[in-house]
Order: structure tokens, then C-alpha cells, then sequence
């Protein structure tokens, strides 16, 4: 083991064990200490919160059967499910393991800077790699992995930081993070503390750790994103030593924003936002930042070479989730699978493409917005809220995710005064507006337009100043 990891490794023990009074007593020069107050105290760091918009993208080992789910190794061998079972019947030779599938991630294909640019056209603020899923097989060089990672075996590269340098070469202001499992399925060292009833840390003092401090001090990312924690308590993990570590003197400390799943019970309750569970959606504003990680893939966070077109969110449907999460809130981040050979298929990249297009025009009312007072209308459903100082002006946004028949839509939140401004952003002309019939909201009348004149395609956004 490195130098670094065996300090790592003396400093969790002294924590774990409390008795070595030279390593207690140094708690006192750090702003966050171990614990979860101290650690839930830290002010999450205000680009993540501006960003409002990020790209996940799921890419292992797993993508290249592509079947099913990112989950094929458990499905097939952990808790065997009949349709994996079968596939790998009919399409394999007798005795195939999931690592003879290592040597398929050829990732020939893969350009970095072509991704780089596809992100930054979606109008994304940031980007979640994985950098390893929970099948264990590491997409950078760790030292950690022998053999068991995307140099030792295919494709002979470092997926990661070559996906970070290009992030920070050719996008303009997008920022760089990285997912990672706390656990491994098959890990014989997990298995071995789990057969113990974690009694014992030797996969996190020997594995865990090691990789998480290599890529923060090797990648810089600006977002940790934890997962793979739920069988083990926080305490069997380090969790609270190694955040205070990281938010005191990681390398990225006063940039790097976390999610909430650092161990058993800790998801939704602590943490930097909260990711509480996987395609995470409440529909009401919540009091703590919130990020809503869903997939254009309704079944799966990999690529699947089964997956039919039914199986896709339209643009139109990304467009409304995109609103109500940011209306309540959350940020959105959305996830796309490459494939073995390294390529964002087509039906992924349109979709981000589009989403860029709409955000192009439609920004303002998503970056760096706030929460109404209301987030959905009380009268006309398919329309959320956001807000924004502008100078000293507070500006309402509203959403119209369907253009209304009569061109007049009745807004029952906004209260209206003889100074209100009504405009559509991407359109010049202020838009008509009157009180409506009931005395309570207005009726806005939208632009008469064709198809060609619209500002975007999907929903539409009215600016709404003096309400």
C-alpha cells in the first residue's frame, strides 16, 4: 500500500477506535469536524446550486453486453434473473465470466473532445462520470484495482481523466465530477467485512478509501457522487472522517458540492444535497437543496442494445421534469449510457442537443432562478414557476409546458399591478394581458405565431416583471 493510504488507514483506525490521543487531539485545527452536524453545517457552494442542470453518464464493463440494466452481473449472478440467465444461455460459451467481458471494453471510439462538445451543447453546468460502478471495475488507473481497471485491461486508457481534461479544455463553464460505489459486489474483501457484520474495515481501509482520496487528489472533480452505501452503516465507511477531510483539505474543499449516500440511514438526512433515492421527483419545494437523477432510458442508467424507442423520454417530456425540478427547487441531472466502444449514440445525443436549444433560449428562467412563493399554478396545470433578481427587479418566470388552443392563458398565482410587464423570452413584443374574469390571476394572451416563428419548440417561457 502507498504511503499516503497506510496514513489514511492510521488516521480512520484512530478515529474508529478513539485511542490515540495524538490523533483525536488534531480535530481542533479543522473547521468541519467528523461528525454530521459539523459536517451538514458546511454551506453547499453556490455554483452547484446556479448550475441547475448536469449530465450523468453511466459507463463500465456493464455496457458491453448492454443488456437490461448496468445491474447485468448481479441480475445474472448475484440474485439471477431469468431473462439474463437465458441471455447469457443463448448468446455465450459455457463457462464465459463477467471479467472475460473486460477485454470487449474497447472504447475505440471514444473522443473526449466529442463529448466534451455534445455536453457543453446541451446546456448542461456539469457532468458526472462514473468512475466506478458497483461491479468494481475502475475507469482510471487505481492503484487500487490491479487488473481490474481501464488500463490494465481494455481499452488500455484513462476514461476519466481524459473525459476531465477535455471538460475543462473545450466547454466553457461546465463542471467536472465523478461517481463512485462506496461497495463491490463481488469484492472478496467487502465480502468478507460484510460476512462479519462489518466488524472489521478492511475493503474500506484497504479499497474504498484509498480510491476515493486517488481520485479527488488526481481528478479535481467539483462533484463527489457517492452511491453503493446502503448495506453498511456511515461509521464502517468513514463517512464523516473522510468528508471533513475532503471539506477541510482536499484539494478541491471550497468547490466540491456532495450527495447524501454515505452509509445506512444517511440518504435524504445528511450530506451536502440530498439524491434520496434514485429518480427522486417530490413535485413540491423541499426546505434542503435536492437533485433529481433520472434517465432518458426509463429502464436503465446503462446503454442497452434491447432498449426500443418507447423506452426514451421525449424532449418534450426531459422539458417538463427540467421545469418542475427546478420550480421546486432540485437541479436535474440527467443521464445518458455510452457505449462499449465509446460512442453517445444518436437518440442520446438529440435529445441533449435539444435540451441546449431550448436552454438558449430559455435560460434565464432556469440558471441561477429561484423558487417562486408558487411553484405549479393553481389554475392552469402544465405551468411552473421560477424566479430571479435582475437589478433590483424580481422577475417571475412561467413555464407553459402545452400552448394554450384559444392562444389565452389563465394564470391563477400571479397577482398583477398597473406597472406589470408581460414578455415571452425569445420573442421582442411585450404580450397582452388582463385581469381575469374571477379576480383572481390573469389571462395572457400568447403572440400569434406559426410554426417557423416560434422561439423554441417545446415550452414556453413568459417573463412576468412588477407581480
Amino acid at each position: 500500500m502507498a504511503a499516503s493510504a497506510t496514513l489514511l488507514s492510521f488516521i480512520s483506525m484512530c478515529i474508529v477506535l478513539a485511542a490515540v490521543p495524538q490523533c483525536l487531539g488534531r480535530r481542533g485545527k479543522y473547521k468541519y469536524e467528523p461528525n454530521w452536524p459539523s459536517i451538514d453545517s458546511r454551506p453547499l457552494p453556490s455554483w452547484y446550486d446556479e448550475a441547475k442542470f448536469g449530465i450523468f453518464m453511466h459507463w463500465g464493463v456493464f455496457s458491453v453486453p448492454s443488456f437490461g440494466s448496468e445491474w447485468f452481473w448481479w441480475h445474472w449472478q448475484g440474485k439471477p434473473l431469468a431473462p439474463y440467465v437465458e441471455f447469457m444461455k443463448k448468446n455465450y460459451r459455457p463457462g464465459f465470466t463477467y471479467p472475460d467481458f473486460a477485454p470487449m471494453f474497447t472504447a475505440e471510439f471514444y473522443d473526449p473532445k466529442t463529448f466534451a462538445e455534445i455536453i457543453d451543447a446541451s446546456g448542461a453546468k456539469y457532468v458526472v462520470l462514473t468512475s466506478k460502478h458497483h461491479e468494481g471495475f475502475t475507469n482510471w488507473p487505481s492503484k487500487y484495482s490491479w487488473n481490474w481497471n481501464s488500463m490494465d485491461v481494455c481499452p488500455k486508457r484513462d476514461l476519466v481523466g481524459d473525459l476531465a481534461t477535455a471538460i475543462r479544455n473545450y466547454t466553457k463553464d461546465v463542471h467536472f465530477g465523478l461517481y463512485h460505489s462506496l461497495f463491490e459486489w463481488f469484492n472478496p474483501l467487502y465480502l468478507q467485512d460484510k460476512k462479519g457484520g462489518f466488524s472489521t474495515q478492511t475493503y474500506t481501509l484497504d479499497i474504498c478509501l484509498p480510491e476515493l482520496h486517488e481520485i479527488i487528489e488526481n481528478y479535481k472533480p467539483d462533484v463527489l457522487w457517492s452511491d453503493g452505501d446502503w448495506e453498511a452503516l456511515p461509521e464502517y465507511w468513514n463517512s464523516t472522517e473522510f468528508l471533513a477531510w475532503l471539506y477541510n483539505d482536499s484539494p478541491v474543499k471550497d468547490t466540491v458540492v456532495t450527495n447524501d449516500r454515505w452509509g445506512q440511514g444517511t440518504s435524504c438526512k445528511h450530506g451536502g444535497f440530498y439524491s434520496c433515492n434514485d429518480r427522486y421527483n417530490p413535485g413540491t419545494l423541499q426546505k434542503h437543496k435536492w437533485e433529481n437523477a433520472m434517465t432518458i432510458d426509463k429502464k436503465s442508467w446503462g446503454f442497452r442494445r434491447d432498449a426500443q424507442l418507447e423506452d426514451y423520454l421525449t424532449t418534450d417530456e426531459l422539458v417538463a421534469i427540467l421545469a418542475e425540478t427546478v420550480s421546486c427547487g432540485g437541479n436535474l441531472l440527467m443521464n445518458i449510457g455510452p457505449t462499449h466502444d465509446g460512442r453517445i449514440v444518436p437518440i442520446f445525443e438529440e435529445r441533449l442537443r435539444q435540451m441546449g436549444d431550448w436552454l438558449k433560449v430559455n435560460g434565464d428562467a432556469i440558471y441561477a432562478s429561484k423558487p417562486w412563493r408558487a411553484q405549479n399554478d393553481t389554475k392552469t396545470k402544465g405551468v411552473w414557476y421560477t424566479s430571479k433578481m435582475e437589478g433590483a427587479v424580481l422577475s417571475v418566470f412561467a413555464i407553459v409546458l402545452d400552448w394554450p388552443i384559444t392562444n389565452q392563458i389563465l394564470l391563477g398565482a400571479p397577482k398583477a399591478t398597473n406597472q406589470t410587464q408581460i414578455t415571452m423570452l425569445g420573442y421582442s413584443n411585450q404580450l397582452q394581458w388582463k385581469q381575469a374574469p374571477s379576480g383572481t390571476g390573469i389571462v395572457v394572451t400568447m403572440p400569434t405565431l406559426n410554426p417557423a416563428q416560434l422561439p423554441c419548440q417545446w415550452a414556453w417561457v413568459l417573463k412576468m416583471q412588477t407581480v
